[in-house]
């Protein structure tokens, strides 16, 4: 995979580096190892990132090379796969496995099975998540397969332009069927886990709409979407309106409709740092928050 560009009339770069800062937003990190590993071209040369530039220079540089990706077990487990290319891997988490190793996780995680996945297509890549999900929140979690992709799409999540949706499940019924909650949000005392919305804490927005409620049993789906990405957010914020999310032990209360939060990350779109156009992908929720829909005759 490479990144082209072809110097014309307008160009107002005086150098290559410019370029490689301004135009393509390579990071001082990633600009290092691109030179050490030669993979920047001006006319199919290789060349020092300072050259001069000229009417009609071609400029290329690679961004794909070999990594050592052994930090991370490859387990072999089924892997829901959304859609891939040779930029990214979107796959649909299902709830209870982890999407990064850790000491309890150490070879049941999210990235074990996609560094298996790697392996089994001849892929030697660090193994980038560019998202992050709870443990037992299910839904779109999107690796990068190589360091611009994915230095690309976390600048567009704090640029505001990386849009996220989730479908969750909540108790009650809300006065307000839309709403935006702008609470902040920091780690509570004590807990290592918790977060709370505290006026010290970091800024936080989350909108929400209501597309269903069950008057007998009170409980309401609820689309929401993330404004800021901070742990836990969804969660919080709902549990502080007074709407806990069905079966959030952490920020409600345990259900014996389902073992885990109702909380699905359903919907993402961002600019596709190749293709340079706007895309989106979905995921559809799977089948224990499906059943609850269904018990209960939600429309949506």
């Amino acid at each position: 995979m490479k990144l082209q560009y072809i110097v014309n009339e307008k160009c107002n770069y005086r150098n290559l580096r410019e370029v490689l800062k301004a135009h393509f937003n390579i990071s001082d990190r990633l600009l290092l190892k691109l030179k050490k590993s030669n993979k920047i071209f001006v006319n199919n040369n290789s060349t020092y990132i300072d050259k001069i530039l000229k009417l009609n220079d071609v400029i290329e540089i690679y961004i794909d090379f070999e990594e050592d990706n052994s930090n991370i077990v490859p387990v072999k487990m089924d892997l829901n796969i959304i859609y891939e290319d040779d930029a990214l891997l979107i796959v649909n988490k299902s709830a209870g496995i982890p999407v990064h190793p850790s000491m309890d996780h150490f070879e049941d995680s999210l990235s074990n099975v996609v560094r298996y996945y790697f392996d089994s297509i001849g892929l030697k890549k660090k193994i980038r998540p560019v998202n992050r999900l709870d443990k037992n929140t299910s839904g779109i979690v999107i690796f990068a397969k190589n360091e611009y992709i994915q230095e690309c799409l976390i600048r567009q999540m704090k640029n505001g332009e990386f849009y996220k949706e989730y479908i969750a499940i909540c108790e009650g019924n809300f006065e307000n069927l839309k709403g935006v909650i702008n609470a902040p949000i920091a780690r509570k005392e004590n807990s290592i886990i918790e977060r709370c919305v505290n006026e010290n804490g970091d800024k936080a927005i989350t909108e929400y709409e209501v597309l269903s409620y069950n008057k007998d049993k009170n409980y309401s789906v609820v689309k929401c979407v993330l404004k800021t990405g901070r742990t836990h957010q969804i969660r919080v914020h709902l549990s502080y309106i007074g709407h806990p999310i069905l079966g959030d032990t952490l920020y409600g209360h345990s259900s014996n409709l389902i073992s885990r939060q109702a909380l699905h990350a359903y919907k993402v779109s961002f600019i596709h740092p190749i293709v340079n156009k706007l895309v989106s992908f979905e995921a559809p929720c799977y089948l224990d928050i499906i059943n609850i829909m269904n018990l209960y005759n939600f429309d949506i």
